[in-house]
C-alpha cells in the first residue's frame, strides 16, 4: 500500500495532498509549480492529465524534473519545466488554474524580494485560480526567533529564513483582493521551526 501511495502521489507536500483529497483542483488543468524543484509535488498531476509546468533558478532540479516526466511517461512536457527565478518567469498574464508555491518564498532576501516573486505568481494565475504556498513563519515561536534585518530570522533550527506572520499574510490577501479559501495553517516542528499553508483563490 505504502508502494502504491507514493507511485501514485511521490513525496508530496502534505497539506498539498489535502487539497487534492479535497478536491479543491478538481477543475484545475494548467498548473505551475514556482520553485519546482526535482519535482516531489508534481507526481500526481503529470500522471493524472493536467498541463503540468514548472521553473527553478538551479538547473540541475530542472534537469531533475525533466527526467521525472520522462519516467512518468511525460517526454512530450520537457520544455515545460524552464530555468527561471520566481520573480521573472517566462509565462504571460492569466495562464494558470494553479500556482504552487512550497518552500520558496522563504528565501526571499529581503521585502521586495518576497513582494516581487508574489507578485509574479499572482500575475501568472488566471481570476478564479487558486494559489497554494507552503512557507516559514513566525507563528508560535515569535519570541525564538532572532531579527537579522529585511525581515530575516535566525531561527532554532540554526537556518536562516523570510518569515512571515498572520497579520502579514491577511495584508497580502488584501491587497490582491484574493479569497483565503482555507484557514491559515501552522505547523510547529517542536518549537524550531513553523511552516505554514497559505491558499487562496483569485477573484
Amino acid at each position: 500500500m505504502q508502494n502504491q501511495l507514493h507511485q501514485a502521489f511521490g513525496n508530496i507536500d502534505i497539506y498539498l495532498f489535502d487539497q487534492l483529497l479535497k478536491g479543491t483542483y478538481s477543475h484545475c488543468h494548467k498548473v505551475l509549480d514556482a520553485g519546482c524543484g526535482g519535482g516531489r509535488n508534481l507526481v500526481y498531476f503529470l500522471q493524472n492529465g493536467f498541463d503540468v509546468h514548472g521553473i527553478d533558478p538551479n538547473p540541475k532540479a530542472i534537469t531533475a524534473v525533466r527526467e521525472l516526466a520522462a519516467i512518468l511517461g511525460k517526454d512530450s512536457t520537457a520544455n515545460n519545466f524552464q530555468v527561471a527565478p520566481a520573480e521573472d518567469m517566462p509565462f504571460e498574464d492569466d495562464s494558470f488554474d494553479l500556482v504552487i508555491s512550497s518552500a520558496v518564498l522563504h528565501f526571499a532576501h529581503n521585502e521586495q524580494h518576497f513582494e516581487a516573486m508574489l507578485d509574479e505568481m499572482w500575475r501568472v494565475l488566471k481570476p478564479g485560480g487558486y494559489f497554494f504556498a507552503r512557507l516559514a513563519s513566525d507563528i508560535g515561536i515569535e519570541s525564538l526567533v532572532k531579527p537579522l534585518g529585511n525581515n530575516r530570522f535566525l531561527l532554532p533550527d540554526g537556518s536562516e529564513r523570510y518569515l512571515v506572520n498572520e497579520q502579514a499574510l491577511f495584508h497580502h490577501t488584501q491587497k490582491r483582493n484574493a479569497y483565503l479559501h482555507e484557514p491559515i495553517k501552522t505547523t510547529n516542528v517542536q518549537n524550531l521551526r513553523c511552516m505554514t499553508t497559505w491558499c487562496l483563490q483569485k477573484q
